[in-house]
């Protein structure tokens, strides 16, 4: 009910805007406003990461490598059989004195729990626990059940499908070291990103996702988990309690209890994580309905803590201000649209013309944000770059605007369900594994018999 009273203040805010503008201004200035508060706020954010820069070449940060906490290595898994086992032969190389792996069969119906036993007794460091079937339901209230028998000060997070280079955790845990930082978050990459043309956006999409995070990171803004690649000192989780079991987003939940709470969570473009991306659309829209609906809620429901928290920086609350207006701006365009073409039917004064044509620079705007993401993180030809951004901004467009749309109204009008939609892992026929001192492409056995 809370996060209906919250929204439902939100839209009823916006809808009253847009009937200001209508009345009293002129369409293009409402968007020329928005379009110049959002160049402004990337442009400081990119000024902000070249200053960071220029710093840190003069003086270069050294990381602490005796820094060396003992590491609780989580993997949830929820009918995994086809993945699991080259998951943890994976894991278990990694380079670093102290870590245990811990594997949770989270009520598998599969194979998982066999894979498990026939694997797990092959390594000294992984151990594994199967949850009874009445047990909570949700990637949260697996986390919180291995957090009771981990050892580690710190914890890292996997998925079931994640791949990761053996220097991951010696490159990762000494940027946790600084007192004020909780938790720091990997770079995502797609691991089978040639499969198809959805495969490919993906990873273009992490790409853009790794750029704003970049900037956000730059201006101590808010930076978010991504709930693959996370490692999280266990002082500030049990400091907000652990994982909220009643969320669809562990991650980004976890994110804001953080920050609230005035913990820094850091992000890292240097240090990958490896994942499947999803090659076919029906899963990948319940899987991007979970992330959306996910990410609005935890705002709706920390929305009161957000703006009342002594401990939170003034700088991540006005970053998290500038991130909600993915989520309004849909609506916004849409609801502005509407209104335009209601008067062209009518015959009356309209802006509709101008609407559209500020609809196409916004899409200018992703693409430029893409182009320069692919540039410098997929290092793709520039014909090869501008084809792909072009593509990618129209996937983004037709995938994100009508399920925040969606969710919005779900919020509002139909109950919470807990829906996780589960995506299904197993798909990948190449994997792709960078080496700390050279990059090499191999060609990986089949997770999958098709």
């Amino acid at each position: 009910m809370k996060q209906r009273v919250v929204l439902l203040s939100i839209i009823s805010s916006l809808l009253v805007l847009v009937y200001f503008f209508q009345n009293n201004m002129n369409t293009p200035c409402a968007f020329i406003t928005i379009l110049v508060f959002m160049a402004v706020y990337t442009a400081y954010m990119q000024i902000a990461f070249k200053h960071r820069l220029r710093v840190e070449k003069k003086h270069p940060v050294e990381k602490n490598y005796n820094y060396t906490p003992y590491v609780s290595i989580f993997i949830p898994a929820h009918n995994e059989a086809l993945v699991i086992e080259k998951t943890i032969e994976n894991v278990s190389q990694i380079d670093y004195p102290f870590f245990e792996i811990i594997v949770i069969d989270d009520r598998s119906t599969d194979n998982t729990q066999y894979v498990l036993e026939k694997t797990c007794k092959n390594y000294k460091n992984v151990k594994y626990f199967t949850r009874t079937k009445n047990s909570f339901p949700g990637k949260s209230a697996v986390l919180n059940d291995a957090l009771k028998i981990a050892k580690g000060e710190a914890i890292l997070v996997l998925d079931a499908d994640a791949r990761v280079e053996k220097s991951f955790l010696k490159e990762l845990v000494p940027l946790i070291e600084p007192y004020q930082v909780g938790a720091v978050q990997a770079r995502k990459v797609i691991i089978n990103r040639e499969q198809n043309f959805l495969t490919r956006c993906q990873d273009n999409e992490m790409a853009l996702d790794t750029h704003f995070q970049v900037g956000r990171d730059s201006v101590k803004g808010a930076v978010e988990l991504r709930g693959n690649g996370e490692i999280i000192k266990r002082e500030a989780l049990e400091s907000v309690g652990g994982w909220n079991i009643h969320t669809i987003t562990d991650d980004l939940d976890l994110s804001t209890r953080l920050q609230i709470k005035g913990w820094d969570i850091r992000f890292c473009s240097d240090i990958c994580v490896y994942e499947e991306g999803v090659p076919s659309y029906i899963p990948l829209v319940k899987q991007r309905r979970r992330w959306i609906e996910g990410s609005i809620r935890r705002y709706l429901e920390h929305f009161y803590d957000v703006i009342t928290s002594k401990d939170i920086s003034m700088r991540v609350v006005l970053d998290m201000t500038a991130y909600i207006t993915e989520f309004i701006l849909p609506v916004w365009m849409v609801s502005e649209l509407l209104f335009q073409s209601y008067r062209y039917i009518k015959d009356d004064y309209n802006w509709i013309m101008s609407s559209m044509a500020l609809s196409v620079i916004m899409c200018g705007f992703f693409i430029v944000a893409l182009y320069y993401s692919l540039s410098k993180y997929v290092k793709l030809k520039p014909v090869q770059n501008l084809f792909q951004s072009i593509a990618t901004s129209i996937y983004m467009i037709v995938l994100w605007f009508p399920i925040a749309i969606f969710i919005i109204f779900k919020i509002i009008f139909m109950a919470n369900n807990m829906d996780w939609s589960k995506t299904a892992h197993g798909n990948t026929q190449f994997v792709k594994i960078f080496d700390t001192d050279e990059k090499k492409e191999i060609e990986a056995e089949q997770l999958t018999k098709v």
